[in-house]
């Protein structure tokens, strides 16, 4: 599944994995300085050992007559810059005996670097006589004030190395694999944390297409308030749709009858005054009546969950078309493809696509075409286009931008009130889309229309 830099899932995600991987480089981290000091404290403890064997060796002698102690138990005393040394030798003078696997050479403790002193015995690095890097113990050991010694024991610490090394490999694979089994654990745990917001997406998808009425759960506790508020918010989008449609026929009501006695005073007068009266009062019903029902369109196109099917209003109107225009024996055809359906009122439909066919087969010649096609998807929104096509004498551009204004006609000999394009605008737009004429594959005119699909 696909999940957007902008989402919170992605938010949570991201933030738990920089989280734990921050955790476990820091873990990592830890583990090994642990194990590197304890591993150190292990080698020196190992030399520590090697060092009072060979002080209590030493100390079983005579003062003046050292004898070898051997291996000390360590095998690597015996190979040849093995990198595991010892020797004795006196205190600021010549070394007296060494192992034999410092062959002829011996430990240059001038060299030596120094790193602590604990109960008399110093600890030190030292570069041995192969090139090994070397950490090693030293001790005085004093028989008298003329028999003091200095010992030494020392190991490679390459060894030591190798070990530590082994295990911040082992360390890092097995905090590594636990990462990746810890990231997909967030991601399945996020998923499935998140999956009621996936419910609701889906339940408002569905009450914005028509197919549900409400909000409906079951839903966490978290979301419950929202459900509830959304619910009431839609009761109450109703309530006030209601309302408004029932403050439109008042107004049209109680203005109908005044303005039907003034054009009857003035019809039954004579002269200029009562012909200009009745003409103006003609305008304004025209006007009261187009403004009242974009009013009342405008509310309708608000309510939640409406939806339309495209298929049966279009066949229905064409029937109507071929009665209204049969002696002229037009071809009025339509293409429209199965299960579209438009999000809006069906009588507001009806009067967008009727007035265009009725347009249209006004000023054809012969034929008339309706296209139907679902449009992509733009901001998450799908688009209907509806194409009417007549091969009359079309308009030009200027005569285009004048066929859309209010009560414009451009031929008088047609029928009409001129408010048929105009009102076919309005709609469009009250429901977010758009009213275009172009010129038309057939030779005449195209009006094209792009509303809401569900």
């Amino acid at each position: 599944m696909r999940v957007r830099v902008d989402s919170l899932a992605f938010r949570l995600i991201a933030g738990a994995t920089v989280w734990a991987a921050i955790a476990l480089v820091a873990a990592g981290f830890i583990l090994s300085s642990l194990y590197r000091d304890t591993a150190e404290r292990a080698f020196d403890a190992r030399l520590s050992v090697y060092l009072k064997t060979l002080v209590g060796n030493l100390a079983s002698q005579s003062p003046g007559e050292l004898h070898d102690p051997g291996n000390l138990g360590e095998q690597r005393f015996e190979l040849i810059y093995s990198g595991w040394y010892w020797q004795v030798g006196r205190a600021s003078g010549p070394v007296l005996m060494a192992s034999r696997s410092l062959a002829t050479d011996t430990l240059d403790m001038a060299r030596a670097e120094v790193l602590g002193t604990v109960d008399g015995i110093e600890s030190a690095t030292l570069t041995g006589p192969d090139g090994q890097e070397l950490r090693l113990l030293r001790r005085t050991f004093t028989f008298d004030a003329d028999h003091r010694y200095d010992v030494v024991v020392a190991g490679n610490v390459s060894d030591l190395k190798t070990e530590i090394r082994r295990f911040q490999t082992s360390v890092a694979l097995t905090l590594s694999v636990f990462g990746v089994g810890l990231i997909a654990a967030i991601w399945v745990l996020m998923r499935w944390a998140l999956q009621p917001l996936d419910r609701v997406r889906h339940g408002l998808a569905e009450l914005r297409s028509g197919r549900e009425q409400r909000f409906e759960g079951p839903f966490p506790a978290e979301l419950e308030p929202l459900a509830r508020e959304l619910n009431a918010l839609i009761n109450s989008n109703q309530a006030i749709i209601e309302r408004a449609r029932t403050h439109v026929g008042n107004l049209a009501h109680a203005l109908k009858t005044p303005l039907s006695v003034i054009t009857n005073e003035a019809r039954a007068s004579q002269g200029p005054l009562a012909d200009k009266v009745a003409e103006q009062a003609e305008l304004m019903r025209v006007q009261i009546h187009h403004h009242l029902e974009r009013a009342r369109i405008a509310a309708r196109s608000k309510v939640i969950g409406v939806v339309t099917d495209v298929e049966p209003i279009v066949a229905r109107l064409l029937r109507a078309m071929r009665r209204i225009h049969g002696d002229r024996d037009l071809s009025i055809e339509a293409e429209v493809p199965d299960g579209v359906k438009f999000r809006g009122e069906q009588q507001d439909f009806e009067e967008m696509i009727g007035n265009l066919v009725d347009n249209a087969c006004k000023w054809s010649k012969s034929k008339v075409r309706v296209t139907v096609a679902l449009g992509a998807v733009v901001d998450e929104e799908r688009w209907l286009t509806i194409a009417i096509d007549d091969d009359g004498p079309g308009l030009s551009d200027a005569d285009i931008v004048e066929a859309t204004r209010r009560g414009r006609r451009l031929d008088e000999t047609k029928p009409g009130s001129g408010l048929g394009l105009s009102i076919v605008t309005d709609l469009a737009e009250i429901y977010g889309g758009t009213f275009v004429l172009r010129a038309s594959p057939l030779g005449g005119l195209r009006a094209e229309l792009s509303l809401p699909a569900a």
